[in-house]
């Protein structure tokens, strides 16, 4: 269980995030939404230790996690995908996987985690991640080795982003399959309605603070008006 108390990180006097407080129990599935600027990026790397909160709290599974780096964080089964992924000049797409699960892999193994990305993975298991990849592929990527660690947080940072329909399809799938664990808790950003339709919860984050929280079905009509009537003004 995840529980925020009181959070808050400042940069500059400027508060970015604001006394929040929140509890996400083992196993949900909470998709954190909001306009451009309201801090969720900046929550989720607080809650990974990207960043170091000027105020506040954070507990995983009762453990006072708040001053702990990244490293220490991801020993305790706490993953993340990034916005915008890291590339890795001489790294393959095969060692990558190998070095998120900790492990060797087969080769199978591999390609089931591309795959579930929608990834052929005869076509990406040797090549390199660097610049001869697109974004989206690289975000892909990046979620497969998500896959391939053994975690009880993940966290994904709007893993829609530059990706097409088809690979959006399959991602919709594989978030669907990974709810299914009820030993592993599901932080994801998104501003997809397909995605909130699987949430458990909806948070909306506005001006560094909760606007909005519930169940999907309390939230989301509302949510998707308010949507259709900023694009209608467009």
């Amino acid at each position: 269980m995840l529980t925020l108390s009181n959070l808050s990180f400042q940069v500059n006097h400027h508060a970015i995030i604001q006394n929040i407080s929140a509890v996400f129990p083992q196993g949900s599935f909470t998709v954190i939404t909001g306009p451009n600027g309201g801090g969720k990026s900046t929550l989720a790397r607080l809650i990974m230790g990207i960043e170091q909160p000027t105020g506040g709290q954070i507990l995983w599974e009762g453990k006072d996690i708040t001053s702990m780096s990244i490293d220490e964080r991801a020993k305790l089964k706490i993953g993340y995908a990034f916005q915008q992924p890291a590339r890795f000049k001489g790294m393959s797409v095969y060692k990558l996987l190998q070095l998120a699960h900790g492990k060797e892999l087969s080769h199978d193994a591999c390609c089931t985690y591309l795959s579930a990305v929608g990834l052929c993975a005869n076509d990406y298991l040797y090549r390199d991640v660097d610049a001869s990849l697109s974004g989206g592929e690289v975000k892909r990527i990046e979620i497969a080795t998500l896959l391939a660690r053994d975690l009880k947080l993940a966290i994904f940072d709007e893993p829609e982003a530059g990706i097409d329909l088809w690979s959006f399809a399959k991602l919709v799938e594989t978030f669907q399959q990974l709810h299914q664990n009820k030993d592993m808790s599901i932080l994801l950003i998104s501003h997809q309605e397909r995605i909130m339709q699987m949430a458990d919860e909806i948070i909306v984050l506005e001006n560094g603070r909760i606007a909005k929280r519930g169940e999907k079905d309390a939230i989301l009509p509302d949510l998707m008006r308010e949507f259709h009537a900023c694009a209608y003004k467009k």
